[in-house]
């Protein structure tokens, strides 16, 4: 049978003026930007709509993200009547994913990812850390690689030849020689203010477990997939130590597409700025259908 997923881009897909014409020419749009100023404290729009330093430090990015992703999400469902049969979300796309799978309300997990944010940003002193991309080399030779240096994991399985490794800078620098070397085509230093999805980032989970506490978990209307493992999320218990673990764990973001498409999932809608979920996708399987959501236009089209 049939299935349509709604996938949900990550920290790092944000620019200047992501979801103007959805907040500026709908209600719905509107409404949900106005909703998260309220909750947080200064403006939304002005984050997102105007040039500005903010939009790219963690502690911001991740709440204009998700505001955003959600803001889009709503309209489409609204215009269209669209409604996914699974969710998921790459990272901190995995909080738009709770909102559209009924874990959490759009306010819990805007307000959510304000804090874990914060957390993250304040895990590890900026310049400590790094993350790097590795492109063209097998997954299980980077995991062979890695494993005799101490510091560094894998931070994302994005896609067949993508791979994101993190940790200490010293440790992430040593592996991408040492991978150079075993034959990656390229070794790339990212441009981010932590080592996301590393062990130092267990502290800043398990402080966002205090957070969680705080939020209504509900249990999911329609499956997720987590990050953690890849699989669906089912149960209202499972969600908040999922989320606790995914602040430091790896992101399966491969895995977790062939966990949908292993479910009879053939449409895929990535909801949200840029279309990197896309570009993963051509590199995981060209056998399904995969529409972008980042534009007011892009709903009319539909």
């Amino acid at each position: 049978m049939s299935k349509t997923a709604f996938i949900f881009p990550g920290q790092g897909a944000q620019y200047c003026g992501m979801g103007q014409d959805f907040y500026e020419n709908t209600k719905t749009g509107k409404e949900l930007f106005d909703m998260a100023s309220e909750l947080l404290g200064f403006s939304m729009p002005e984050l997102c709509f105007e040039k500005n330093d903010r939009l790219d430090i963690t502690e911001y990015t991740q709440a204009a993200m998700v505001t955003t992703s959600i803001a889009m999400m709503r309209v489409l469902e609204e215009a269209k009547g669209v409604k996914p049969d699974v969710a998921a979300g790459l990272s901190l796309g995995e909080y738009p994913a709770l909102a559209a799978a009924g874990v959490m309300s759009d306010a819990d997990a805007i307000r959510t990812v304000r804090q874990r944010g914060i957390l993250m940003q304040e895990a590890v002193p900026v310049g400590l850390g790094a993350m790097a991309a590795i492109l063209a080399l097998d997954a299980s030779k980077i995991e062979e690689v890695i494993s005799a240096i101490d510091g560094v994991s894998i931070a994302n399985y994005n896609c067949p030849g993508q791979i994101v490794i993190s940790g200490r800078k010293e440790a992430v620098e040593a592996a991408n020689e040492k991978l150079l070397e075993a034959g990656a085509k390229r070794a790339v230093l990212l441009n981010v203010s932590g080592p996301f999805h590393s062990a130092m980032l267990a502290d800043a989970g398990r402080k966002l477990g205090g957070v969680l506490a705080d939020a209504r978990i509900n249990t999911p209307v329609i499956p997720y997939v987590a990050n953690v493992t890849a699989q669906y999320v089912t149960k209202a218990e499972d969600v908040r130590p999922l989320l606790e673990r995914q602040v430091s764990s790896s992101v399966r973001w491969q895995q977790s597409v062939e966990t949908m498409l292993q479910d009879g999932v053939d449409t895929f809608i990535e909801i949200g700025p840029g279309k990197t979920l896309a570009g993963f996708m051509r590199k995981i399987t060209r056998d399904v259908k995969v529409i972008n959501i980042e534009k007011l236009e892009d709903i009319e089209k539909l």
